[in-house]
């Protein structure tokens, strides 16, 4: 009889904590292609909560020493627009805090160490024009322009070396990438969100090339640019 009454109590006890418990599932996605615009993150929870538990269930994302609320939205979940800028990845909980019917305020991190979430970076310039409309620079004889990167998911990176490459073994595309050269000085330094640029010059009005970059930006050891200098048709 005894024997029955104590898992009888240990059976009451465990319902009970049960009914004031709040269970959290986390539905962000693990990775995010870092956003070079407004840089904010969609986060997303699911809250459950026991029979003893007061609503609402307030819920909160922490990060790095920042925390911000998340809002209940009509089909029950809670979601939020968080801000991380010039990072390759960030760490998240979720605090959530609720009170118990007649009881004190309790609170607890989900999950109990953080989840990394990745932010992947976005792809730098593609393609560029370089304008020759004007004449070229009397001293070098060439015509001169920049093509612009644009650093998002890192405070600090460097560009560290460049060099041209035909766009294709063609014989005229090969005589094209050599009237073009690389005027910068490397490294260069690249802040998160000020475009950085890698000068060019030309000997030819028409000409074009890759520009292939070498940076120790995480994600991108090399990226290519299409790079044509010509004039640029007046606007209308």
């Amino acid at each position: 009889m005894r024997r029955e009454i104590g898992f009888l109590l240990v059976a009451l006890a465990a319902l009970a904590s049960a009914g004031c418990d709040v269970q959290l599932q986390d539905q962000t996605p693990g990775r995010f292609q870092a956003n070079p615009d407004v840089a904010m993150y969609p986060l997303t929870v699911k809250v459950s909560s026991g029979p003893l538990v007061s609503q609402p269930v307030y819920v909160f994302a922490v990060s790095d020493g920042q925390k911000a609320p998340l809002s209940l939205d009509s089909d029950g979940t809670y979601t939020t627009m968080f801000s991380v800028k010039c990072k390759s990845s960030f760490p998240l909980q979720f605090l959530a805090v609720w009170r118990l019917q007649g009881m004190a305020t309790r609170q607890q991190l989900f999950p109990e160490q953080p989840r990394q979430i990745e932010l992947t970076p976005p792809p730098l310039t593609r393609q560029a024009s370089i304008d020759t409309s004007a004449k070229p620079d009397k001293k070098t004889r060439s015509w001169e322009g920049g093509v612009q990167y644009n650093v998002v998911n890192a405070p600090q990176a460097h560009i560290t070396g460049a060099h041209l490459e035909p766009v294709s073994q063609d014989k005229a595309d090969q005589a094209a990438a050599k009237a073009i050269s690389v005027v910068s000085a490397f490294p260069i330094d690249a802040t998160c969100g000020t475009p950085t640029a890698v000068r060019l010059a030309s000997k030819k009005q028409l000409a074009h090339a890759n520009l292939v970059i070498d940076t120790d930006l995480p994600g991108i050891p090399h990226w290519t640019t299409r790079v044509d200098f010509a004039p640029q048709a007046p606007n209308q």
